[in-house]
């Protein structure tokens, strides 16, 4: 969609044009973030063990149990986010992340040494309150890259977050038959504790303006000229996670159901998972690279118009291999989208407060990640299975509906 013919908004006049060490930090928190995804996502294929190693018998226990403990941690991060994002403005961004990768590497090791579930959720719990490093990574990056280099840098660290989200369930699944569950737990520190080591020695953050800090914490939307805009493009990152996860636990359903058996169907599953996961690999610096030239909205709406015909698609696949083909493409789609609506946001917001608006992108981004399976669940069991992919493309298209009617509706910048 072409720029629209009225003149653009300024840049803010405190948005720095990037730091001297933006790719050295940006090598850091790819590192760092991919690590400690690592580290966080590799209790999954374990955690009902450790559950019943707790002393949870009951299989429906188990179950319910698991699910409290996985989404304990969204559920604090959500709620922090944005008050680690004003604190990153007041004393710096580099701070933030040192606090979390610390915090992490305690509280995972602590884990192993829970003696019941209540303490395995409260730790749990701790962990999203302490946590946030790649959250923290992309507030940092947004705000020290280069504006012209924004997008691709953001989408290079998706990049590395997404292959955290690979690797992590795939060691996870072998780790604990060689070392035992609790003492993965203390790898998992481990691994935590060297992105703190990485952060502490060799991520530089430039010194901010004097005066910043005196920033009202308060009163941050008053900082930015649009903010009907930037609320536009918070309710979109939240509804491209909340459509992201919504399908994902259906995919094992709906591969047994069109290979006709659950045998297999979890392997298959997991492969077809992670094949939207490398397409989001592949293409989330390239479309970043290609929203910093032509404008992040554009490539935002794209890529949401692509996402929600490829769900369609899906809703109607015969067979398991044209499902493979179709998640590949839509991670290929998805790999755009987070970059650019971070981008986005970062060129309408102040340095000032871009911690604190940051932030609040990424509790909105956890909201959709936790409520997205909610719906997809309730849907499938009530409607069918192929409804919640119909039902999420038709989320997908009416956001692209309202961005475009707000890109057209005011003279904004890329």
């Amino acid at each position: 969609m072409p720029e629209p013919a009225t003149a653009p908004v300024a840049t803010p006049p405190d948005t720095p044009a990037g730091s001297a060490h933006w790719k050295r930090n940006l090598a850091v928190c790819v590192a760092g973030s991919f690590s400690t995804i690592v580290a966080m996502t590799m209790l999954i294929p374990y955690l009902p063990i450790f559950v019943e190693q707790l002393g949870v018998d009951d299989r429906g226990s188990v179950v319910r149990w698991s699910g409290i403990a996985y989404s304990a941690t969204f559920f604090t991060a959500a709620l922090t986010a944005p008050l680690w994002g004003a604190l990153g403005d007041r004393f710096g961004r580099k701070s933030m992340l040192i606090r979390a990768s610390l915090g992490m590497a305690i509280v995972m090791s602590c884990i192993g040494l829970a003696q019941n579930v209540w303490q395995l959720v409260g730790l749990r719990l701790l962990a999203g309150l302490l946590g946030g490093y790649s959250s923290g990574s992309t507030i940092l990056v947004a705000a020290q890259t280069p504006k012209e280099r924004s997008a691709w840098a953001l989408g290079i660290l998706s990049g590395g977050v997404m292959a955290g989200n690979v690797v992590g369930p795939l060691f996870g699944g072998f780790a604990p038959e060689l070392v035992g569950v609790r003492t993965t737990f203390l790898l998992s520190g481990g691994l935590i504790f060297l992105a703190f080591l990485a952060t502490v020695l060799f991520l530089h953050e430039d010194r901010k303006p004097a005066g910043q800090g005196r920033v009202r914490v308060g009163r941050p939307w008053s900082q930015l000229d649009r903010p009907g805009v930037v609320l536009v493009l918070l309710g979109t990152a939240s509804l491209v996670m909340f459509a992201t996860m919504s399908v994902e636990p259906t995919i094992t359903l709906l591969v047994a159901e069109l290979s006709g058996g659950r045998d297999h169907a979890s392997l298959g599953a997991g492969f077809i998972m992670a094949l939207g996961a490398l397409g989001s690999i592949i293409t989330a610096p390239r479309l970043g690279r290609l929203a910093d030239r032509v404008g992040h909205l554009q490539v935002v709406i794209a890529c949401l118009v692509a996402a929600g015909a490829l769900l369609l698609a899906q809703g109607a696949a015969p067979n398991v291999p044209v499902l493979a083909v179709l998640r590949f493409l839509m991670g290929a789609a998805l790999g755009g989208l987070l970059p650019a609506i971070t981008a986005a946001i970062r060129h309408r917001t102040p340095d000032r407060v871009v911690g604190r608006i940051l932030g609040f992108s990424v509790s909105a981004q956890y909201v959709g990640q936790v409520t997205g399976p909610l719906m997809g669940g309730y849907v499938g069991a009530h409607f069918g299975l192929r409804t919640v992919f119909v039902a999420t493309a038709v989320v997908l298209l009416t956001v692209a509906a309202v961005d475009a009617a707000v890109h057209g509706s005011h003279s904004v910048p890329k």
